[in-house]
C-alpha cells in the first residue's frame, strides 16, 4: 500500500508568478494537481520547472482559465457536446506530457435532473471509451451544484456500484464537498466508493456570511466549534489503497507556511504512518 501527498495548484489559483511555492523542498510532498493556467506560456513554464523536480502531477481539467468545467452532462458554460470535445482534446495533449491522470468534475448537475442515473452512465461509457482510447486514467470527481446543491454528489451515492465497475474508472472525493453535501452521512456515502477512489482533495472550510472558503486542515480544527472535524474521515481513508491525497485551500484566508506545515505534519506523522496498517 502507497499513498502519495500532493499540492494543489488552488494554493495559489494557477498564479504563474507563485510557482515556485508548488515546488518547494517539502519532502513530504512528491505531487501536484494544478489546471486553470491563465495561458499558454503559463502552462509552458509549469512544465519547465517540473523537469527540473522530483514531482508526478495531474492536470485538473480545464488546462487553461475559462475553459469548460461543469459542462459534460449539461450546459453551464459551454454546450456539452462542446465540452466533450475539448475534453478530448485535452487528453491528446495530455498523453505526450507524463501526466498520472487527468481529473474532471463529473457527475455535475446545477440541480435536480430527471433520469440522473441514465445521465451518469450515458457519461460514464464516453469518459471510459477515452480512457481507453488514449490510455490516461481519467479521474471523476463529484461536486456541490448551484448554491451548494448536493444533488450530483446524492445522486453518485444511489448510482449502483456494479454499473460503476462496468467502465472502470476512479473517483476523487473531495472532503469538503461531501461534508457540504451531508455532514454526518459524509463518511458513510465516502465509504460506499472505497474500492473506487484514486485521489482525495482535503480542505476544510470556514463561513463568511452566505459565503464559504477552503482553508488548510490542520488539527486544532477538531475541535474548535468551527470548522469540520475531519480525523475519523482521514483515518479511515488512511487504510485505503495507494491514494493521492491533495491539499487543496485557496489564499483568502492568508494561512502561514507554519500552519499549512503543521497541517501536511499531522496528515503525513499522526494520520498515515500510524494507520497503514488498518484496514476498514
Amino acid at each position: 500500500m502507497t499513498h502519495t501527498i500532493g499540492i494543489s495548484g488552488s494554493t495559489i489559483m494557477s498564479d504563474e508568478t507563485k510557482f515556485n511555492d508548488l515546488f518547494r523542498d517539502q519532502e513530504q510532498i512528491t505531487h501536484i494537481e494544478i489546471g486553470e493556467f491563465e495561458n499558454e506560456e503559463a502552462f509552458q513554464r509549469f512544465l519547465t520547472l517540473l523537469k527540473t523536480s522530483n514531482k508526478t502531477f495531474g492536470i485538473h481539467s480545464p488546462i487553461y482559465r475559462n475553459g469548460s468545467k461543469y459542462d459534460l452532462l449539461e450546459k453551464f458554460q459551454y454546450a456539452p457536446e462542446q465540452a466533450w470535445t475539448l475534453f478530448e482534446k485535452e487528453i491528446q495533449r495530455l498523453v505526450k506530457l507524463g501526466t498520472q491522470y487527468i481529473l474532471v468534475h463529473f457527475p455535475y448537475f446545477q440541480g435536480s435532473a430527471q433520469n440522473p442515473d441514465t445521465l451518469i452512465e450515458q457519461g460514464l461509457k464516453r469518459l471510459s471509451e477515452l480512457q481507453q482510447t488514449y490510455n490516461l486514467p481519467i479521474v471523476c470527481e463529484p461536486k456541490l451544484g448551484l448554491d451548494q446543491s448536493p444533488k450530483g454528489i446524492e445522486y453518485l451515492n444511489a448510482f449502483p456500484i456494479s454499473l460503476w465497475e462496468k467502465y472502470g474508472l476512479k473517483l476523487c472525493i473531495d472532503i469538503g464537498d461531501y461534508l457540504l453535501a451531508a455532514d454526518e452521512q459524509a463518511l458513510s456515502m465516502i465509504q460506499k466508493w472505497k474500492d473506487h477512489i484514486k485521489v482525495v482533495h482535503l480542505h476544510n472550510i470556514e463561513f463568511i456570511d452566505d459565503k464559504y472558503i477552503w482553508v488548510p486542515i490542520h488539527p486544532s480544527h477538531e475541535d474548535d466549534g468551527k470548522h469540520y472535524s475531519i480525523n475519523e474521515i482521514l483515518h479511515v481513508l488512511s487504510g485505503y489503497r495507494d491514494l493521492i491525497w491533495v491539499l487543496e485551500h485557496t489564499p483568502h484566508s492568508n494561512p502561514s507556511q507554519t500552519f499549512i506545515q503543521e497541517g501536511i505534519n499531522w496528515l503525513a506523522d499522526d494520520v498515515l504512518k500510524n494507520n497503514l496498517s488498518k484496514k476498514y
